[in-house]
């Protein structure tokens, strides 16, 4: 990976925040760092979920764990239109939300039965590209193709606040800074992120920066103070985010694959008791779904293995599932050209596959997991939207 020289911080500024106190924030970071800095070699990451999680999982392997029973559910208001984004919201079991490329965003609720739209925002003149949940659910942030961000009331589906891109280009990815979402970093098509104030509706001073393509994903670590962004040319970038300014410094780049699109990017702490390196699972048009190590505070990546998929033009997407930490193994799910969602075991040496789930008619471009994994969602190129439903054991 390639070193770029630190920006000098700046002191001054004050991030764009409220009700949380400066102090707070830099109490947050020091404690946050503490995970990356002080854990001693081998230990597991201690957190409050573990044994609720642990719960959760339950004693199966991870081949029983994944077993499916089939189609919980089939939306397709969507249909004809790509379906780019599709995410359950935040430690919810039944509430998911989807977007289109025909310019509307869905919410939906899959309790009580039968499994309802719940409102459809509308707004964007061109194709939505990506948007994400706030951590209190609250607030949706969505990009547009139309060069626009908007900001939603999740409970009535009303728009607060519509805000250009600064640049006046397509916007094709965002995500909210996991510590602050009153910030919301966002990519476009003039090879441009910026970190915008959802509440002023302005770009953070000190909070751009530029790529070598047209940025397409986006993923901070869990603690908020690294951000990855990448891009159609091949390229991850590394950023450091001061938690008091919203700045970014621009520090490591890799080159997954030159002129290969990359597609997806999640960013998970520690992967299980047998990986408990900080990890990046990364798609790119290269038919193989990578796993990345990230060994150091700026971000640098180690590749640790590849599975094989197909993805050669589509933006297909990947996650990590949200209880593969507590169980022997651990899985992570993505999309594939070839209409399937799969399964992948990352520290099973041979034979990697877990499961593959067949019902989609179109690339499968997204898929979403529930907070206690009984449900998965996944989207296609078509417009569709399925709900698996796991297995009770």
């Amino acid at each position: 990976m390639e070193d770029f020289e630190d920006d000098p911080r700046a002191l001054g500024a004050r991030g764009h925040r409220r009700s949380v106190s400066r102090g707070s924030y830099q109490l947050q970071a020091q404690m946050n760092r503490a995970v990356y800095e002080d854990r001693p070699p081998g230990s597991v990451v201690p957190t409050s979920a573990a044994e609720a999680s642990r719960a959760m999982a339950g004693d199966t392997s991870l081949s029983e764990n994944y077993a499916f029973a089939g189609m919980y559910h089939v939306f397709d208001q969507h249909v004809d239109e790509a379906v780019p984004r599709v995410r359950f919201a935040n430690d919810d079991r039944h509430r998911l939300a989807c977007c289109s490329l025909d310019g509307s965003i869905s919410l939906c609720q899959l309790v009580p039965a039968p499994p309802t739209v719940l409102r459809v925002l509308r707004g964007h003149t061109r194709g939505v590209s990506d948007f994400a949940w706030s951590l209190s659910n609250d607030i949706l942030v969505s990009t547009s193709l139309d060069a626009t961000m908007r900001i939603w009331a999740s409970e009535d589906g009303r728009c607060i606040r519509e805000i250009p891109d600064p640049d006046g280009a397509e916007l094709l990815c965002c995500t909210f800074q996991p510590v602050n979402n009153n910030l919301t970093v966002v990519g476009n098509a003039k090879h441009n992120v910026h970190v915008m104030n959802i509440s002023t509706g302005k770009k953070v001073k000190g909070g751009s920066s530029k790529l070598t393509g047209r940025v397409l994903a986006l993923s901070f670590d869990a603690p908020g103070r690294l951000l990855w962004a990448g891009d159609d040319r091949g390229s991850v970038f590394s950023f450091l985010f001061d938690m008091a300014t919203g700045k970014l410094t621009k520090a490591k780049r890799l080159v997954v694959h030159e002129g290969s699109p990359v597609t997806s990017i999640s960013a998970r702490s520690w992967v299980s008791r047998e990986a408990r390196d900080p990890s990046l699972l990364i798609n790119a048009c290269l038919s193989k779904l990578l796993l990345y190590r990230v060994v150091d505070n700026e971000g640098t990546l180690q590749l640790k293995r590849s599975f094989p998929i197909e993805q050669s033009s589509h933006p297909v997407r990947s996650i990590f599932c949200p209880l593969m930490s507590f169980r022997q193994g651990a899985c992570v799910v993505t999309g594939s050209e070839d209409m399937c969602v799969h399964f992948f075991d990352v520290e099973r040496a041979a034979k990697a596959a877990v499961n593959k789930l067949q019902g989609h008619s179109a690339p499968v471009l997204d898929v979403s997991f529930n907070c206690d994994e009984s449900l998965l969602a996944s989207s296609d190129a078509s417009g569709m939207v399925i709900v698996w439903r796991r297995e009770q054991k």
